[in-house]
Parts: structure tokens; C-alpha cells; sequence
């Protein structure tokens, strides 16, 4: 964890909860760290360039919190510099929840998950809505990904304030289709030479 994601993060009433539990002091530490943590290197960049989907958390007007799911193809989410991430806000189900709180409350808290490799990494950023302007018809010619067949609406940029990487602890390994084939993939081949080894022995048995 970096200085910005406690400075953001770790308010008055979540620091009294950290010492009533005892993890003050180790907080305590993070927040004169050197580092800010507040711009994407090599390792959070590549995470996010293999993922197929993402959650992310914004306000209401009236103050209630809402998580909506972005999905795609894998890089759908792009990493325009290391302070800058974008992608390509496809048509829904046309509810705009997201787009609503965001015009009120342009904060936003992302989960990135990779379920396979139970790794989560925390965004908390500020996003830009860009929709119907020449500007927006660079940025989705920038963050659309070719052979996306779903309309894109508009252009999401997100300007990050801060990250943390959490620990594995009660992430449940999940695999996609795509992942399973590749793990598998020695298994079917294993399989395969032992049937034709089979049909080799049968064949010079005359079975």
C-alpha cells in the first residue's frame, strides 16, 4: 500500500477502528512511506492489460454506494499512462446508474480481479465521461477494441488518485473457459497419445 491510498482511504473513524483492533501502529508506518503509490508500475499495468472485466463503485445523488460490472474482451481496459486508465463504455441495459452518479460524484473505487491467480488490486480514481465531442471520438478510436461488435456510447477515462494491492486470503480460485482450456490442454494431449497407443496395441493384437 502507498501513502495516497491511506491518506484517501483511512479517515478519522476508520483510524479509531484501527486501534481498537490493534493495526494502527502497522498503518501508522504506511502513511510516512516514501512512496505515494499513486502512479501504475510495470506490475499493476500488465495486470490490468490481461483482464476481462472489472468492478467499479460510485454515489449517488442520495448517498447510496452502487457497483456496476464493466466486461469485455481482455486489454478492454486500457492504461493510457501511468496516472490515466480508459476504456470504451459499451451499451447496456440502458439503466445509466453509473453515468448519473458520476455526473454528481465523479469519484470512483475499482476491484480488479483475477479469481485464477487470487490477486485483487483497489483503484480509487476520478473519472471523465466524454460522449458526443470531437474529443470523445479520439479517445473511443484510442480504447475501442477492434472486432467489438456492442455499440460503444461514449469514452471513460479515469484519472487514478491512488492503489493497493490486496492478499490472496478468501479469494476462491475461479476459472474461465479460456483458462481451463489452457490448463488442460497437456491432460487432452496425454490423452490422446495414450488412445492411440491403445488403438496401436489393439490393431497388432488383432483386437
Amino acid at each position: 500500500m502507498g501513502r495516497r491510498f491511506a491518506e484517501l482511504a483511512f479517515t478519522p473513524l476508520v483510524k479509531q477502528h484501527q486501534q481498537a483492533h490493534g493495526s494502527r501502529q502497522m498503518y501508522e508506518r504506511v502513511e510516512r512511506s516514501g512512496d505515494a503509490g499513486d502512479r501504475l508500475g510495470p506490475d499493476e499495468q500488465a495486470f490490468i492489460g490481461q483482464l476481462d472485466g472489472f468492478y467499479m463503485a460510485s454515489v449517488s445523488e442520495t448517498g447510496w454506494p452502487y457497483i456496476q460490472h464493466r466486461g469485455g474482451a481482455k486489454g478492454f481496459l486500457r492504461v493510457l499512462d501511468p496516472a490515466t486508465i480508459g476504456f470504451a463504455d459499451l451499451r447496456g441495459n440502458k439503466q445509466y446508474i453509473s453515468l448519473g452518479n458520476l455526473e454528481n460524484d465523479n469519484r470512483v473505487a475499482l476491484f480488479l480481479m483475477d479469481y485464477a491467480n487470487q490477486a485483487r488490486l483497489k483503484i480509487l480514481g476520478r473519472a471523465r465521461v466524454l460522449e458526443g465531442t470531437a474529443e470523445a471520438a479520439r479517445a473511443l478510436d484510442t480504447l475501442r477494441v477492434p472486432g467489438e461488435k456492442t455499440p460503444a456510447e461514449r469514452a471513460i477515462i479515469i484519472d487514478v488518485e491512488a492503489f493497493d494491492w490486496n492478499c490472496q486470503q478468501h479469494i476462491t480460485p475461479r476459472y474461465s473457459e479460456e483458462e481451463l482450456s489452457e490448463i488442460l490442454a497437456p491432460m487432452r494431449t496425454r490423452l490422446e497419445q495414450l488412445e492411440a497407443e491403445n488403438k496401436r496395441l489393439r490393431a497388432a493384437n488383432g483386437i
